[in-house]
């Protein structure tokens, strides 16, 4: 009697990984992504310095900061931006890392690469959770070359560098955790705007100066409502990880980024389920 063969697909454990591995693969031999690691670390090291230059007339400009550890987080959990400094911090990491997701994915698309594989691994949402992982890594290492030239840049323009060590790292997590929110939602928009790059990076770009939240900050403390609902907004959480955050706070940006990462997967399966991904 002929033994009938029995295939047996693989495990979700086993196309994860799989899909990993060869976005990892991708990732750490593009020269994108080293790019992106040095524009993250070279931004903060300019801003702090180019507060201790001296203007046209020889005079030394107001520094932004008070501490070198506000190019990092706010001294406050801030809504509403008052100055510049409030805003200039590793939030900034979150929007050129959505362009960098942007044009990481925006490759699978002008490649064929998806074409390919799609042929061969139909799970859509394999590819959406192997986008917002890989993408969340790399953006957390933005965040680490960030803090480096952070500090290198209060060095240069002689900053205090005083803190309560306890809370600045909490806030350094915090913005490290929101890494896997920001990722979701950019594969999310990349995946609506697959078919034009050019208003994927744009939408990107937007979504990342948080504009939208601030704008509803504002008006929320024109109203006398209070601000601390907008936690549960993806901005609003990396601004509340800050100079005096506490387990609270980092367990706030875990909850809200994971809540966003569940959402915008499953959004983002959708679509890819429903329509033409080529």
């Amino acid at each position: 009697m002929a033994r009938q063969l029995q295939f047996e697909s693989p495990s979700f454990g086993a196309r994860l990984k799989g899909m990993l591995g060869v976005d990892f693969y991708r990732l750490f031999h593009t020269p994108l992504y080293y790019i992106f690691l040095a524009i993250a670390a070279i931004i903060p090291a300019m801003v702090s310095g180019f507060t201790s230059m001296p203007d046209q007339n020889g005079n030394v400009m107001e520094p932004l900061y008070q501490s070198a550890w506000q190019i990092i987080a706010a001294a406050e959990p801030l809504y509403v931006i008052n100055t510049i400094a409030d805003y200039a911090n590793m939030n900034m990491v979150f929007i050129f890392g959505g362009i960098m997701v942007s044009i990481f994915i925006g490759h699978d698309y002008s490649s064929g690469y998806v074409k390919q594989l799609f042929t061969t691994h139909a799970k859509k949402q394999d590819y959406m959770l192997s986008k917002t992982i890989v993408c969340a890594f790399a953006m957390a290492c933005m965040c680490v070359t960030y803090l480096i030239g952070g500090i290198a840049g209060g060095l240069v323009a002689g900053y205090p560098f005083q803190v309560n060590a306890g809370s600045l790292i909490l806030a350094i997590l915090g913005k490290m955790v929101m890494s896997l929110g920001w990722a979701s939602l950019y594969t999310f928009l990349n995946v609506i705007f697959r078919r034009y790059f050019g208003v994927s990076i744009a939408s990107s770009f937007f979504f990342g100066t948080g504009i939208l939240i601030i704008g509803a900050a504002a008006i929320v403390e024109n109203l006398q409502i209070p601000t601390a609902f907008l936690n549960i907004f993806l901005y609003g959480s990396s601004v509340n990880a800050c100079l005096v955050s506490n387990i609270g706070t980092l367990l706030i940006c875990a909850l809200v980024s994971v809540a966003w990462a569940i959402i915008y997967n499953f959004l983002g399966t959708r679509i890819l389920s429903g329509s033409d991904v080529y």
